[in-house]
């Protein structure tokens, strides 16, 4: 019996893309906040013990390498604090997008050494965390305006999104690491 390569959209969803539910429960928000504040501990855990050159490989064909990936979870994860900071101070704010492919492949995108983004994920993380659990039911109908999509988006639902990007990201280096028996 020969082992089945994975499909490019295995590849690039390997635990499936992110499916807004119809209702949010209580209990499905603390997962999520638990998801969100468990992510620098199971991020730092997946690049464990890889060398530089291991940094190097991209997690699918033409994706980022495993660096530019924890750089990217930094940088998208320090948008979302701010995007949930702005929803909770202003009224339905337009927040401002980012060419995160673009924001990939900038020096620090790049060449950082990963431990500085698991450093900024670790205390960014703790801050977002904190601000999580003190938010009330009304606060997490906040919302706020994607200019592209010209949706307004509840801070409900973007906790999930965000619990799935961590994990998302997280499972591109674990499977790249089973794949590659490293």
């Amino acid at each position: 019996m020969s082992i089945q390569e994975p499909t490019l959209e295995q590849l690039r969803y390997p635990i499936g893309t992110f499916k807004k539910p119809e209702s949010i429960t209580a209990e499905m928000l603390q997962q999520w906040i638990a998801d969100i504040e468990a992510l620098p501990v199971l991020l730092s855990k997946a690049v464990e013990g890889l060398t530089e050159e291991q940094l190097l490989l991209p997690y699918r064909p033409d994706g980022w390498t495993v660096r530019q990936t924890v750089n990217h979870v930094a940088d998208s994860h320090a948008n979302a604090f701010i995007r949930f900071k702005l929803a909770l101070t202003e009224n339905n704010p337009t927040i401002k997008p980012y060419e995160e492919h673009l924001w990939a492949e900038l020096e620090d995108g790049k060449n950082a050494p990963i431990e500085w983004s698991l450093t900024m994920l670790d205390v960014l993380h703790k801050r977002w965390v904190m601000l999580l659990k003190s938010m009330t039911d009304a606060q997490f109908e906040h919302q706020f305006m994607h200019p592209e999509t010209k949706h307004l988006n509840a801070l409900r639902t973007v906790t999930g999104m965000y619990s799935w990007h961590g994990k998302h990201h997280t499972a591109h280096i674990t499977e790249l690491r089973k794949r590659m028996g490293i």
